[in-house]
């Protein structure tokens, strides 16, 4: 059990031009302005959104560690920590493979890249050499023992999210089986958590010069008229996403008693964030901690929301089959319904482990392609130009994926207070600070 701060109980409404997505999409735009008509000028910016990215990197691991171990070492019983896991792990894999559906479906009816008579042989494969070098490392062995760290304390100076989890599992389980003398170090940990929060509030201060560095090095390079010869492919898949958030995920959260529209307008700030840098990663540490002050479980939160980073994509998912098949209609290659199937398990299991970094949804179309031998992996070189722009729709698809993973895995547990995720969706200032059983044991409050 833990209590949520009166101070996150009670927040000052600041004024619009004081709040952080206001001043994410300012910045954005100004991005876009410069980029567009300064594109010197803002190439030479992309240092300021890599600066950013690393600075939320820098807090990542803490907080996950922190979160997971806390919470894990506060529950009742262990036996709880693998059913939330459980759980949270058949929800992605029904989810990850119905974006993968959903994707296939869409390129098959919509078929943007019919008509466009491409040769292989023409392709200038030289441009996708780096993506593809990399998906040769992928492999199913290699991310199973890659989630093994070399030693306990490596995970916290790498960037591998499920390494963090795992030693912050191992550690959590093993406080709460060493009980009594155990405590003075949670009670530690417990306090750490405070500042390294306000260590977040701190960093996340600079999202408007990230998001502004991140845009107009994208618009600055690439610039706006690289999106025109392949609108098609990238209109066709903001429109799949836009609706598998709000009509797929609209449906699971209408089940589970709350709005995904009214979830993602809690959640703007970061989503401005996501869409600034196009990595849903810069705004992990934050979405774990609004999560909490909604209501939902310190240790649902804990393990859900990092093991989404990696296992549940849903826009890393639908741009695969939707790209995968682009390449083969613009390559006039024909796939057949058990080319596609074949396709679709491949994606599956290449999929796992995607970091919610810029690129990393392009490397996994890599890996898939590569043992995919009917779609031609130099068709690649098709999409390199627009990928950039089609990532930004792909982190904010697994972004909200995983906010409302979080919100349903902790209703399953019966460890959701909906008197503050009500308050927190409406706009309303959060009830009084309450205690929030641990996962597994009824929570009092009424929906």
């Amino acid at each position: 059990m833990h209590a949520i701060s009166a101070s996150a109980a009670q927040p000052v409404r600041l004024p619009f031009y004081r709040q952080l997505y206001f001043q994410v999409v300012l910045a954005i735009a100004l991005g876009v302005l410069l980029g567009h008509f300064e594109p010197a000028y803002g190439e030479a910016l992309k240092p300021l959104g890599d600066a950013f990215i690393k600075l939320v990197k820098m807090i990542i691991a803490p907080v996950i560690f922190l979160t997971i171990v806390t919470g894990i070492a506060g529950m009742s019983q262990l036996g709880t920590v693998g059913r939330v896991f459980g759980k949270a792990m058949a929800y992605f894999l029904f989810f990850s493979g119905l974006a993968l559906v959903v994707g296939m479906v869409v390129a098959n009816v919509v078929q943007p890249g019919a008509g466009m008579n491409i040769n292989p042989a023409d392709l200038d494969q030289t441009a996708v050499k780096t993506y593809v070098a990399k998906s040769h490392e992928m492999t199913l062995s290699g991310f199973v023992l890659d989630i093994i760290p070399k030693t306990l304390v490596s995970p916290f100076v790498g960037d591998n999210i499920l390494q963090v989890l795992l030693v912050a599992v191992l550690f959590g389980v093993a406080l709460a089986l060493v009980g009594a003398p155990g405590r003075p170090v949670l009670n530690f940990l417990d306090a750490l958590t405070e500042p390294v929060f306000k260590v977040v509030g701190i960093v996340m201060k600079a999202a408007p010069v990230g998001a502004f560095g991140a845009m107009a090095f994208t618009i600055g390079k690439f610039g706006l008229g690289s999106l025109v010869n392949l609108a098609w492919l990238v209109g066709s898949f903001y429109v799949t996403s836009l609706l598998f958030v709000v009509v797929v995920l609209g449906i699971v959260a209408r089940l589970c008693g709350f709005s995904v529209l009214k979830l993602g307008r809690y959640l703007r700030a970061e989503l401005m964030l996501v869409l600034g840098t196009s990595s849903s990663e810069s705004a992990l540490p934050s979405l774990m901690e609004k999560m909490e002050k909604a209501g939902c479980d310190k240790s649902v939160v804990g393990l859900v929301v990092p093991t989404g980073y990696s296992f549940n994509l849903d826009g890393t998912n639908i741009y695969m089959t939707l790209a995968a098949l682009f390449i083969a209609q613009a390559t006039n290659t024909h796939l057949t319904l058990g080319h596609q199937v074949a396709l679709l398990l491949v994606a599956m299991l290449s999929s796992k482990g995607a970091a919610g970094v810029t690129g990393a949804g392009f490397i996994t179309l890599a890996a898939t392609l590569a043992v995919v031998p009917e779609v031609p992996v130099a068709g690649m070189a098709l999409i390199l130009g627009v990928d950039r722009f089609m990532s930004e729709c792909r982190s904010l698809t697994n972004f909200m994926g995983n906010a409302v993973a979080t919100v349903v895995v902790s209703r399953w547990e019966n460890a959701l207070d909906h008197g503050r995720l009500d308050a927190a969706l409406n706009g309303r200032p959060l009830p009084a600070p309450v205690l929030v059983p641990a996962a597994g044991t009824p929570v009092g409050a009424v929906a």
